[in-house]
Protein backbone atom coordinates (compact mmCIF):
# COMPACT_ATOMS: atom_id res chain seq x y z
CA UNK A 1 0.00 0.00 0.00
CA UNK A 2 1.50 3.70 -1.11
CA UNK A 3 1.35 6.68 1.02
CA UNK A 4 -0.23 10.19 0.27
CA UNK A 5 0.03 13.45 2.15
CA UNK A 6 -3.62 14.92 2.76
CA UNK A 7 -2.16 18.15 3.26
CA UNK A 8 -1.52 21.38 1.10
CA UNK A 9 1.63 22.03 3.77
CA UNK A 10 4.47 22.88 2.26
CA UNK A 11 6.89 22.18 4.99
CA UNK A 12 5.02 19.07 6.03
CA UNK A 13 5.12 17.76 2.26
CA UNK A 14 8.80 18.70 2.56
CA UNK A 15 9.50 16.68 5.67
CA UNK A 16 7.39 13.84 4.45
CA UNK A 17 9.66 13.35 1.39
CA UNK A 18 12.99 13.18 2.82
CA UNK A 19 11.78 10.28 4.65
CA UNK A 20 11.02 8.60 1.47
CA UNK A 21 8.11 7.06 1.84
CA UNK A 22 5.66 9.31 0.68
CA UNK A 23 4.98 9.13 -3.06
CA UNK A 24 1.64 11.33 -3.87
CA UNK A 25 -0.34 14.28 -2.30
CA UNK A 26 -4.35 14.88 -1.54
CA UNK A 27 -5.22 18.29 -1.50
CA UNK A 28 -9.27 19.97 -1.53
CA UNK A 29 -10.21 23.29 -0.58
CA UNK A 30 -10.38 22.93 3.40
CA UNK A 31 -6.83 21.85 3.47
CA UNK A 32 -5.84 24.99 1.30
CA UNK A 33 -7.97 27.23 3.05
CA UNK A 34 -6.38 26.02 6.45
CA UNK A 35 -2.98 27.03 5.39
CA UNK A 36 -4.16 30.60 4.00
CA UNK A 37 -4.45 29.94 0.40
CA UNK A 38 -7.05 31.73 -0.92
CA UNK A 39 -7.50 32.36 -4.99
CA UNK A 40 -7.25 30.64 -7.85
CA UNK A 41 -3.95 31.61 -8.54
CA UNK A 42 -2.52 31.10 -5.27
CA UNK A 43 -4.11 27.62 -4.94
CA UNK A 44 -2.11 26.89 -8.90
CA UNK A 45 1.39 28.39 -6.98
CA UNK A 46 1.41 26.35 -4.31
CA UNK A 47 0.30 22.94 -6.36
CA UNK A 48 3.18 23.16 -8.53
CA UNK A 49 5.16 23.81 -5.52
CA UNK A 50 4.42 20.45 -4.22
CA UNK A 51 4.91 19.19 -7.54
CA UNK A 52 8.34 20.27 -7.03
CA UNK A 53 8.70 18.48 -3.95
CA UNK A 54 6.76 14.84 -4.80
CA UNK A 55 6.93 13.27 -8.58
CA UNK A 56 4.00 11.46 -7.37
CA UNK A 57 0.44 12.20 -8.29
CA UNK A 58 -0.67 15.35 -6.75
CA UNK A 59 -4.56 15.22 -6.09
CA UNK A 60 -6.29 19.06 -6.84
CA UNK A 61 -10.10 19.55 -6.35
CA UNK A 62 -12.17 21.41 -8.59
CA UNK A 63 -15.14 23.23 -6.76
CA UNK A 64 -17.84 23.43 -9.19
CA UNK A 65 -20.65 21.75 -8.71
CA UNK A 66 -22.24 21.02 -12.38
CA UNK A 67 -20.28 18.91 -15.20
CA UNK A 68 -19.90 21.83 -17.39
CA UNK A 69 -17.66 23.56 -14.54
CA UNK A 70 -16.01 20.60 -13.40
CA UNK A 71 -15.01 19.89 -16.80
CA UNK A 72 -13.58 23.41 -17.34
CA UNK A 73 -11.71 23.09 -14.20
CA UNK A 74 -10.02 20.12 -15.16
CA UNK A 75 -9.09 20.66 -17.96
CA UNK A 76 -7.13 23.55 -16.68
CA UNK A 77 -6.15 21.90 -13.62
CA UNK A 78 -4.10 18.60 -16.08
CA UNK A 79 -2.17 21.68 -17.18
CA UNK A 80 -0.96 22.87 -14.08
CA UNK A 81 1.53 20.31 -13.38
CA UNK A 82 3.35 17.28 -15.00
CA UNK A 83 1.58 14.89 -12.87
CA UNK A 84 -2.41 15.39 -11.49
CA UNK A 85 -4.94 13.77 -10.57
CA UNK A 86 -8.07 15.69 -10.91
CA UNK A 87 -10.86 15.36 -7.61
CA UNK A 88 -14.18 15.32 -8.68
CA UNK A 89 -16.65 14.40 -6.27
CA UNK A 90 -18.82 11.09 -6.18
CA UNK A 91 -22.10 13.09 -7.41
CA UNK A 92 -24.39 12.67 -10.70
CA UNK A 93 -22.84 16.14 -12.19
CA UNK A 94 -19.24 14.64 -10.94
CA UNK A 95 -20.26 11.29 -12.80
CA UNK A 96 -21.09 12.96 -16.16
CA UNK A 97 -17.54 15.04 -15.76
CA UNK A 98 -15.50 12.40 -14.67
CA UNK A 99 -16.88 10.31 -17.98
CA UNK A 100 -15.56 13.63 -19.85
CA UNK A 101 -12.07 14.13 -18.36
CA UNK A 102 -11.37 10.60 -18.68
CA UNK A 103 -12.12 10.03 -22.52
CA UNK A 104 -9.65 13.68 -22.02
CA UNK A 105 -7.03 11.19 -20.58
CA UNK A 106 -7.31 13.50 -17.68
CA UNK A 107 -6.45 11.11 -14.23
CA UNK A 108 -9.03 11.21 -11.80
CA UNK A 109 -9.79 10.86 -8.15
CA UNK A 110 -13.25 9.89 -7.35
CA UNK A 111 -13.31 12.12 -3.91
CA UNK A 112 -16.30 11.87 -1.29
CA UNK A 113 -17.23 8.26 -1.68
CA UNK A 114 -19.52 6.48 0.43
CA UNK A 115 -20.89 3.40 -0.96
CA UNK A 116 -20.38 0.74 -3.12
CA UNK A 117 -22.89 1.80 -5.46
CA UNK A 118 -20.67 5.45 -6.14
CA UNK A 119 -17.47 3.04 -6.23
CA UNK A 120 -19.39 0.92 -9.30
CA UNK A 121 -20.49 4.35 -11.16
CA UNK A 122 -17.06 5.70 -10.50
CA UNK A 123 -15.16 2.74 -12.14
CA UNK A 124 -17.69 2.46 -15.12
CA UNK A 125 -17.16 6.30 -16.12
CA UNK A 126 -13.16 6.13 -15.93
CA UNK A 127 -12.25 7.32 -12.29
CA UNK A 128 -8.10 6.30 -12.23
CA UNK A 129 -8.80 5.93 -8.12
CA UNK A 130 -12.01 6.43 -5.71
CA UNK A 131 -11.31 7.62 -2.57
CA UNK A 132 -13.51 6.09 0.20
CA UNK A 133 -13.71 8.19 3.01
CA UNK A 134 -13.38 6.02 6.53
CA UNK A 135 -13.12 8.74 9.54
CA UNK A 136 -16.29 10.57 8.10
CA UNK A 137 -18.67 6.96 7.99
CA UNK A 138 -16.76 6.37 11.23
CA UNK A 139 -18.37 9.85 12.38
CA UNK A 140 -21.81 9.15 12.20
CA UNK A 141 -21.81 5.41 13.27
CA UNK A 142 -20.75 3.29 10.47
CA UNK A 143 -18.17 0.74 10.33
CA UNK A 144 -15.65 3.02 7.42
CA UNK A 145 -13.20 0.29 6.48
CA UNK A 146 -15.89 -1.82 5.99
CA UNK A 147 -16.58 0.02 2.84
CA UNK A 148 -12.86 0.12 1.65
CA UNK A 149 -13.25 -3.83 2.05
CA UNK A 150 -16.25 -4.14 -0.47
CA UNK A 151 -15.01 -1.77 -2.69
CA UNK A 152 -11.55 -3.77 -3.09
CA UNK A 153 -13.29 -6.77 -3.21
CA UNK A 154 -15.90 -6.05 -6.12
CA UNK A 155 -12.99 -4.55 -7.77
CA UNK A 156 -10.85 -7.21 -7.85
CA UNK A 157 -13.80 -9.98 -8.31
CA UNK A 158 -14.63 -8.12 -11.93
CA UNK A 159 -11.01 -7.08 -13.04
CA UNK A 160 -11.90 -3.39 -12.21
CA UNK A 161 -8.64 -1.80 -12.62
CA UNK A 162 -9.69 1.82 -10.98
CA UNK A 163 -7.16 1.92 -7.83
CA UNK A 164 -9.20 2.29 -3.95
CA UNK A 165 -7.54 4.86 -2.05
CA UNK A 166 -8.44 4.98 1.67
CA UNK A 167 -9.30 8.41 2.82
CA UNK A 168 -10.40 10.77 5.67
CA UNK A 169 -8.08 8.73 7.72
CA UNK A 170 -7.83 9.48 11.65
CA UNK A 171 -5.13 7.49 13.05
CA UNK A 172 -2.58 4.83 12.40
CA UNK A 173 -4.96 2.06 13.04
CA UNK A 174 -7.00 2.95 9.99
CA UNK A 175 -3.40 2.73 7.76
CA UNK A 176 -3.23 -1.02 9.10
CA UNK A 177 -6.73 -1.79 8.78
CA UNK A 178 -6.72 -0.28 5.08
CA UNK A 179 -3.75 -2.01 4.36
CA UNK A 180 -4.91 -5.40 5.92
CA UNK A 181 -8.26 -4.40 3.64
CA UNK A 182 -6.26 -4.16 0.26
CA UNK A 183 -6.18 -0.47 -0.38
CA UNK A 184 -3.72 0.38 -2.88
CA UNK A 185 -3.31 3.62 -0.95
CA UNK A 186 -4.02 5.55 2.09
CA UNK A 187 -3.79 9.29 2.12
CA UNK A 188 -2.86 10.94 6.06
CA UNK A 189 -2.52 13.82 7.49
CA UNK A 190 1.29 14.35 8.61
CA UNK A 191 0.82 13.67 12.33
CA UNK A 192 -0.32 10.19 11.48
CA UNK A 193 2.69 9.26 9.12
CA UNK A 194 5.08 10.52 12.33
CA UNK A 195 2.94 8.26 14.85
CA UNK A 196 3.44 5.90 12.27
CA UNK A 197 7.17 5.52 12.98
CA UNK A 198 7.05 6.30 16.39
CA UNK A 199 7.18 3.38 19.33
CA UNK A 200 8.02 3.97 23.08
CA UNK A 201 10.60 0.35 23.03
CA UNK A 202 11.93 1.86 19.70
CA UNK A 203 12.83 4.76 21.68
CA UNK A 204 13.37 2.76 25.05
CA UNK A 205 15.89 0.23 22.83
CA UNK A 206 17.48 2.83 21.31
CA UNK A 207 18.76 4.69 24.61
CA UNK A 208 19.47 1.65 26.44
CA UNK A 209 21.87 0.92 23.25
CA UNK A 210 22.90 4.51 24.02
CA UNK A 211 23.92 3.79 27.54
CA UNK A 212 25.64 0.24 27.29
CA UNK A 213 27.77 1.61 24.62
CA UNK A 214 28.92 4.86 26.70
CA UNK A 215 29.38 2.24 29.71
CA UNK A 216 31.59 0.14 27.56
CA UNK A 217 33.51 3.05 26.90
CA UNK A 218 32.58 3.69 23.70
CA UNK A 219 33.37 7.48 21.52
Amino acid sequence: MKLFLDTANLEEIREGAELGVVTGVTTNPSLAAKEGIGGRDRYRAAVQEIADLIDGPISVEVVSLDAAGMIAEGRDIAEWIPNPWVKIPSTTEGFKAISVLARDDIKINQTLCFSVNQAILGAQAGSTVVSPFIGRLDDIGQAGMSLVEDIVALYRQHGISTLVMAASIRHTLHCTLAARAGADIATIPYGVLKQMAQHPLTDAGVSRFLQDWEKAGGA
